[in-house]
């Protein structure tokens, strides 16, 4: 295992359209290795293939807020029913130091390959269709900010909250 370099906003590989994978062998495995090792290394809860400069749909994400030890791989995803929506607050390891206010399905089904090739369907719901939705775009060479509705530095997020705090505060005396 490895860990690979992530592009950043402003890489022209971000906005590009990834190819099905259609070989399911040890080069494969090894993509996905390393990409967890990479999402690990950097503190993330998904990395798609383009973030590491290859342009295949997969992605690696660990979605489950209650279980931090299980990720996924997700080979040429599919998302085929959306349901409902919220409002997420999304960073991204492409775009270090901001984060933004995103629009998502609040419910997604999809279907993707396993690094066999089999194929497995999977609901996903909150957190989870957040990240699922979120890796889903970068394979098309969409990137958050381009749907965020506000986009802010993590010190301007900081303090806006503490902002928040303090009005809070000072409703309650």
């Amino acid at each position: 295992m490895a860990t690979r370099v992530i592009a950043e906003v402003g890489d022209p590989i971000l906005r590009k359209h990834c190819k099905e994978v259609k070989k399911f062998d040890q080069r494969l495995r090894a993509l996905a290795e390393d990409m967890v090792e990479t999402m690990d290394k950097a503190d993330g809860v998904g990395l798609a293939a383009p973030q590491v400069s290859v342009l295949k749909r997969i992605y690696v994400a660990r979605p489950y807020l209650d279980d931090q030890e299980k990720y996924l791989v997700m080979v040429n995803p599919e998302i085929y029913e959306k349901e409902g929506e919220q409002t997420s607050l999304e960073g991204c390891l492409s775009v270090p130091g901001y984060i933004g206010h995103v629009n998502r399905p609040k419910k997604i089904k999809m279907r993707a390959q396993d690094l066999e090739g089999e194929w497995h369907e999977y609901e996903f719901e909150d957190f989870a269709a957040v990240v699922n939705c979120h890796e889903y775009e970068h394979l098309d060479g969409v990137i958050y900010t381009d749907k965020a509705e506000e986009v802010m530095t993590n010190e301007e997020y900081e303090e806006a909250l503490e902002e928040e705090r303090k009005k809070e505060a000072a409703a309650e005396k």
